[in-house]
């Protein structure tokens, strides 16, 4: 289960994320984003589903964000209302600073009572005003850490520019956080340098290292591209100019995933940090939703075959039609 193996610290961990339906979308197609949903899970040996908090964060950068915003379905609603047919725990994304700690004490017993974790993240603009820290959060979490546990986010694009996401990761790890799901992976060296870097530091300072988890994700478009790119993730030039020159953008980019994650995995094994991997589409067109699923299965056979995860075993829901 995804709990034990957080606080046994072991490394094969495979999650998959998605975004909650539109605020606007109506019930019955709701249901029916759900049902598509879990049809797809069935066949994925996961440890626990991803469900994002989708944020409005066009006060971060001044470039023009390339989709509209539209809010989305409050995660904790769309997973305890349509998705508790999967019997897999699931991680729910939250901005802490936007709710007063009563707000959050009575979230956390709801997630707690599903039987859900919780990820905290970060207001969506550095002027928002911040009605509860991430440190008081977290110490609102901690009355549920025995059966509980608790992620943060890793940006690797970050620490290329403050070199500092080593010393926040052991930060918010004396706040409790035991994992960590970092941004969508492009830059391979960027990532790296986060582990290089943490694994120093924790051996410095003789703390055992966090669980990092690499999210992923497949392009199929330039317009994909230029959105993963307005999101602050940070593709390559050459990686960049091989996306755009090939003959299948999406496939080129199954690859690219399916070499991050290998080489992810001999990095942080040679280094000793415990580790997973997260695949998500960041687009909503059907061919990258399934090359997702495809990669998730493909990444999953390759933990299997290093001994890292158990022969896989699809997940049964049982879904009312």
């Amino acid at each position: 289960m995804f709990l034990e193996k957080i606080k046994s610290a072991e490394s094969g961990i495979l999650l998959y994320g998605i975004t909650p339906p539109k605020a606007s979308t109506q019930p019955e197609r709701i249901a029916e984003i759900a049902r598509n949903t879990l049809d797809r899970l069935t066949s994925l040996d996961i440890d626990a589903l991803v469900v994002y908090d989708v944020q409005d964060e066009s006060a971060r950068t001044a470039d023009e964000r390339p989709f509209p915003f539209l809010p989305a379905l409050d995660p904790f609603v769309f997973a305890s209302g349509y998705l508790t047919a999967l019997a897999i725990p699931k991680l729910i994304y939250r901005p802490a600073g936007k709710f007063s700690p009563q707000e959050l004490t009575d979230w956390l017993q709801q997630l707690h009572q599903h039987r859900f974790y919780p990820v905290f993240v970060g207001v969506p603009a550095p002027n928002f005003p911040v009605k509860t820290t991430l440190a008081d959060a977290y110490q609102i979490w901690s009355r549920h850490q025995e059966t509980s546990v608790v992620g943060a986010v890793t940006i690797p694009e970050r620490h290329n520019l403050l070199n500092d996401e080593d010393s926040r990761i052991l930060d918010k790890m004396s706040c409790g956080v035991s994992y960590f799901v970092s941004q969508c992976v492009f830059n391979v060296d960027y990532a790296r340098q986060v582990i290089d870097d943490l694994a120093t530091r924790c051996h410095a300072q003789q703390v055992a290292p966090p669980t990092i988890i690499f999210t992923l994700t497949a392009c199929g478009s330039e317009k994909t591209l230029h959105f993963m790119e307005w999101l602050g993730i940070h593709v390559p030039d050459t990686v960049k100019e091989t996306l755009k020159t090939s003959a299948d953008m999406l496939e080129t980019s199954v690859q690219l995933c399916l070499a991050i994650a290998d080489s992810l995995t001999a990095f942080c094994m040679e280094r000793s940090i415990p580790f997973g991997f997260n695949i998500e589409s960041v687009a909503i067109r059907k061919a990258e939703i399934e090359a997702s699923v495809y990669i998730t299965t493909k990444i999953g056979q390759m933990l299997s075959e290093k001994g890292l995860r158990k022969s896989p075993v699809a997940h049964s829901v049982s879904i009312d039609r």
